[in-house]
């Protein structure tokens, strides 16, 4: 069965390779997007240095990590519950229930492998670019490349959760586009994409680091600046792994409830 899933994420890699064309759009955008931020928050920390406890390199970084991870955590999407919906509402779900795999499973492997292509493809130039024009902060070592790497999947698995159970509605609602709609604008405001959520004031910051969007951006940052270490950096991990485990439980408790009694549209 694992290598089942093994070939699922492979083959989920492969198909996001073949559009070549989009990637290299993707990167052009990421990067213009990324040129645009930064100098606003090169202005945002010359009036106040040091906000939210970062250097204005450390700022920069930021801006660039967000764009890199955009499709890979699916800050603003997750690439694939699109497609789930409509298979929903069109009812070739049941093509996919009668596959001998777990529906949750299944489409889980075929988004790491978009998340991993994804992070090679439109993560890694972006970042290039940023650093070759503002020369930002980087990882101390390679220990800390890794514990940010570690980050980035515990995120991307979030991330993941958290768009199956929004394709997970359209069983009920037959068109999941006004859910997807309120997690994307969640996701661009809690995820810290505008701005970092340790500049949020009071009670909005606490509550919107407590929220699961922060594993997706803030954490993963955090991570590669540098700024957990020893037993902190173990409870950045659990905070992420505690929301995947939490939302991947949600999701395999819609799907249960779903497939006890599928309704679609049309029949």
């Amino acid at each position: 069965m694992l290598r089942l899933y093994a070939t699922v994420a492979a083959g989920g890699f492969r198909r996001h390779a073949t559009y070549r064309v989009a990637t290299a759009a993707g990167v052009f955008t990421n990067s213009v997007f990324g040129l645009v931020i930064s100098y606003t928050y090169l202005a945002l920390w010359s009036e106040r240095p040091h906000l939210g406890g970062y250097t204005a390199d450390d700022a920069l970084a930021y801006v660039w990590l967000g764009q890199a991870l955009l499709t890979v955590c699916g800050l603003m999407g997750g690439g694939f519950e699109e497609e789930l919906i409509e298979r929903i509402r069109t009812g070739d779900i049941a093509v996919d229930l009668y596959r001998p795999a777990d529906l949750q499973t299944w489409w889980f492997s075929a988004n790491a492998g978009r998340c991993a292509y994804q992070l090679l493809g439109r993560g890694v130039a972006p970042m290039v670019v940023g650093w070759l024009v503002f020369r930002f902060t980087l990882p101390s070592g390679p220990g800390t490349w890794l514990a940010f790497l570690v980050a980035v999947v515990l995120g991307a698995t979030v991330g993941f959760a958290i768009w199956y159970l929004v394709a997970m509605s359209a069983f009920w609602l037959l068109d999941g586009q006004g859910v997807s709609q309120l997690a994307w604008l969640s996701g661009l405001f809690f995820s810290g994409m505008l701005l970092p959520l340790n500049v949020f004031p009071g009670a909005l910051g606490e509550v919107a680091r407590a929220l699961p969007w922060a594993a997706l951006l803030q954490v993963p940052a955090d991570v590669y600046l540098g700024r957990y270490e020893g037993w902190e950096l173990a409870g950045a991990y659990a905070f992420q792994g505690c929301w995947a485990l939490v939302l991947l439980g949600a999701g395999r408790a819609a799907q249960a409830a779903a497939t006890r009694k599928v309704v679609v549209q049309g029949g």
